[in-house]
C-alpha cells in the first residue's frame, strides 16, 4: 500500500466514508507535511459537518468546474436536467442568438453551463445573470472568467426589481432554480444544509403552496419579460406541482407543460409565452 493508500485507511478508520477519504487524498496530493496536515484537516471539516463541495472548492456540473463556497448554493444534479431541457427547447427554436436572464443564478451553473454548450453548437448566447446576493455574483464573475465566457453581464437585483426596463419583451429564455422549500420543511431536512446560504434555499410561503412564493413570483412577471414565443423553465419542489401550474395558467402563457425530474418527482416547468 502507498502512502496515499495509508492516508485513505486513516481517513476512514476516523470516521469518513471510504468514497470521501479518496476525494479528499486525490484532491489534496499530499507529499508534504503541510499537505498531510491541511488534508487532515479537511477531514476534520467534514466529520464537522461541512458539506464536501466547500471542503474541496469546487464541484463538476455538466461540463464545467464551478468554484464553489459557501456564498452560493451547492450544484445539484437534478438541475443539471434543466440546462438539458432549456438546450433541447432552444434547438427546436432554432434561436442563433438568444438573450438567456439566469434569475437567482448563485454559482452561475445554469445561466454558465448554457453559454458554453451553446457555443459548441456555433450558437452565440448573450447571458444575464441575475442574484440579489453581491457575494453570490462574485463567485459567478468568477466562475465565468475561469472558463472564459465573455458575453456576460451580472446585475444585482431581487428578482426582476433592478432589471433594466428596456429588456421587457426582448428575452428569449428565462432560466430559474429559486429557493423552494418552506421554513417548516427545512427544519426536517439534512443538517448540513444549514451550511448552505439559507436565501438560496427558503422562500416564503404564499397563498397556495408552503415555500411558493419566489417560484410564484418569477412566473409571475416573466411573460412580460421574455419575447414573442419566449420560454420560462423553473425548477420547483415537489409538492408544488400544482401550485405551478396554477399560476402559469393565471399568467396566461400560450403553452405550459410540468415535468418530472429523474427520479420522478415534479421538477421542472416549461411555460411559453
Amino acid at each position: 500500500m502507498g502512502a496515499n493508500g495509508y492516508l485513505v485507511t486513516e481517513l476512514i478508520d476516523a470516521g469518513l466514508n471510504r468514497r470521501e477519504a479518496r476525494w479528499l487524498v486525490e484532491e489534496f496530493m499530499p507529499d508534504d507535511h503541510e499537505s498531510i496536515a491541511a488534508l487532515r484537516h479537511a477531514a476534520q471539516r467534514r466529520m464537522n459537518g461541512e458539506p464536501l463541495q466547500y471542503i474541496i472548492g469546487h464541484w463538476p456540473f455538466r461540463q464545467l468546474d464551478l468554484d464553489v463556497d459557501e456564498r452560493v448554493l451547492i450544484p445539484r444534479p437534478e438541475t443539471e436536467e434543466l440546462v438539458g431541457l432549456a438546450l433541447a427547447e432552444l434547438d427546436r427554436d432554432a434561436h442563433r442568438e438568444p438573450v438567456i436572464l439566469d434569475m437567482g443564478c448563485g454559482s452561475g451553473a445554469i445561466g454558465l453551463s448554457l453559454l458554453m454548450e451553446l457555443a459548441q453548437l456555433n450558437v452565440t448566447a448573450t447571458l444575464i445573470c441575475v442574484d440579489e446576493s453581491e457575494e453570490a455574483l462574485a463567485v459567478a464573475r468568477s466562475n465565468a472568467r475561469k472558463h472564459g465566457l465573455d458575453n456576460v453581464s451580472f446585475v444585482v437585483s431581487s428578482w426582476f426589481d433592478a432589471l433594466d426596463p428596456a429588456l421587457r419583451g426582448t428575452i428569449d429564455l428565462i432560466v430559474a432554480n429559486p429557493p423552494y422549500v418552506g421554513a417548516t420543511e427545512f427544519e426536517t431536512l439534512d443538517p448540513v444544509l444549514r451550511h448552505e446560504p439559507l436565501g438560496a434555499l427558503v422562500a416564503d410561503d404564499s397563498v397556495l403552496c408552503a415555500g411558493f412564493s419566489d417560484v410564484e413570483t418569477i412566473i409571475r412577471h416573466s411573460a412580460e419579460w421574455l419575447s414573442r414565443d419566449g420560454l420560462l423553465i423553473c425548477e420547483h419542489g415537489n409538492m408544488q406541482r400544482e401550485a405551478t401550474l396554477q399560476t402559469a395558467h393565471e399568467t396566461k402563457f400560450a403553452h405550459v407543460v410540468d415535468l418530472d425530474d429523474l427520479f420522478g418527482n415534479p421538477r421542472f416547468l416549461v411555460a411559453r409565452r
